[in-house]
């Protein structure tokens, strides 16, 4: 046997799929897991259903990409995400799409996913050990040859793929080991932080509406202190309020897109994105109309949810039992305002805990996008959330490692000996 020796590091999305590529490539894989199972992550992803990929066009997809989209095009080309739902449909996971086109196996378990993978992985002859934790790199004439395990053990190989993952959901054995092994080999990381993450808010009142969610509502974000108010966000969706502020698909997002330092950043809900401000103060006026003999409170209640419309009033400071008919129009104006534009103001992002993703990362000038290989140190190969690489929520960021991974494998498997 002359085959080409592959070492694959981490276990997850982007580690199987090199593996499984390295291995068709007819390379001999040898596959490290520091978990006592592959995909761990995996098993939480879509609340534990695995939203594995999404199945927009190309241009929708390098759309959703928040950071380098450029450099996936090669990785894309070479494993898609028609070719990721081929390859489970070929393993005996069938699938199914649901709303914002993403993808899930018909059985709602993420487990069925890892082990058709790792039941394809062994059927290929690749070696799966398992508590097994790299060290360090091997490192010879700049070219990686293998890895060093904790125990001190030393594994050779023709062709290294780090696929350790990012740092959050630090509880699957994501804590950024990966980041230091690619420092070894002379790489620069881009500081890595939460992304997809929920948003703490200055504001208490939102804990007051914790649980309530809004559908169809306008979120953005600016930086104040310029002349004119330039949204860096600006979308619509679904949002949560919860204990510590805002949560749900908008705030995920716009989590992504968020500076390190908020101290001059806020935020502001539109409550009817779908009205300007004259349409909707001619409603108002036209409730406030038929509403003449209520009190304050039933004109809110035909507006928003009833303890949101009590908190607009608390902060707009009119009493809820204010007879409709005595409403100022200072204070209908201050109503209308609040309405098209509810102010919050983020105090921090949720922490790596929470996160779905990492944003920051091995940056990407660095690495071959071709080939996913190192520029630094041949032989050495990365893929998946390790790479300063993110995307929107949607499935979006498993294709990612699945892309990158696949596109790794194959490459490692043609390395020259």
């Amino acid at each position: 046997m002359n085959a080409k020796k592959v070492l694959v590091i981490g276990g997850g999305a982007a580690g199987m799929l090199a593996a499984l590529f390295a291995a068709r490539g007819g390379a001999s894989v040898v596959l490290l897991e520091r978990n006592e199972k592959l995909g761990k992550k995996l098993y939480i992803t879509g609340k534990g259903r695995c939203n594995l990929t999404n199945t927009a066009d190309p241009e929708n997809f390098q759309r959703s990409i928040v950071r380098n989209p450029r450099f996936l095009y090669a990785a894309f080309a070479n494993f898609d995400n028609r070719d990721m739902m081929d390859l489970m449909e070929q393993l005996g996971v069938p699938l199914k799409v649901e709303r914002g086109n993403r993808v899930y196996p018909v059985s709602d378990h993420a487990s069925d996913v890892t082990n058709a993978l790792r039941r394809e992985l062994e059927r290929m002859g690749v070696e799966i050990r398992y508590g097994a934790r790299v060290e360090h790199l091997i490192l010879t004439d700049s070219a990686c040859r293998g890895a060093v395990l904790e125990s001190g053990e030393r594994i050779p190989a023709d062709a290294v793929i780090l696929c350790t993952g990012g740092a959050s959901y630090p509880l699957t054995g994501s804590t950024g080991d990966g980041y230091a092994l690619a420092q070894e080999a002379g790489h620069s990381v881009q500081k890595p932080l939460p992304a997809l993450v929920p948003i703490e808010t200055k504001e208490s009142w939102p804990s007051t509406l914790s649980g309530l969610s809004l559908k169809n509502v306008a979120l953005r974000a600016w930086k104040s202190g310029g002349k004119k108010k330039k949204y860096f966000f600006d979308e619509q969706g679904e949002m949560l309020f919860t204990h510590f502020g805002v949560s749900g698909p908008l705030v995920l997002t716009l989590s992504s897109y968020m500076p390190e330092d908020l101290s001059d950043v806020r935020m502001a809900i539109d409550l009817k994105p779908a009205l300007d401000a004259e349409t909707l103060d001619a409603r108002l006026l036209r409730d406030f109309q038929a509403l003449s003999r209520k009190q304050l409170t039933a004109v809110m209640d035909g507006l928003t949810p009833h303890n949101l419309g009590q908190q607009i009033l608390l902060l707009a400071k009119i009493s809820p039992q204010t007879p409709v008919n005595s409403v100022t129009q200072a204070q209908r104006a201050t109503i209308l305002q609040l309405l098209k534009e509810l102010p919050l103001t983020p105090k921090r992002l949720r922490g790596f805990e929470e996160a779905i993703v990492t944003r920051g990362g091995v940056t990407v000038r660095e690495v071959n996008p071709s080939t996913m290989e190192s520029k630094c140190a041949s032989g050495l190969y990365f893929a998946g959330e390790l790479l300063d690489l993110d995307a929107h929520t949607g499935g979006y960021n498993l294709q990612i490692a699945f892309s990158t991974g696949a596109l790794a494998g194959r490459s490692a498997a043609e390395v020259e000996k």
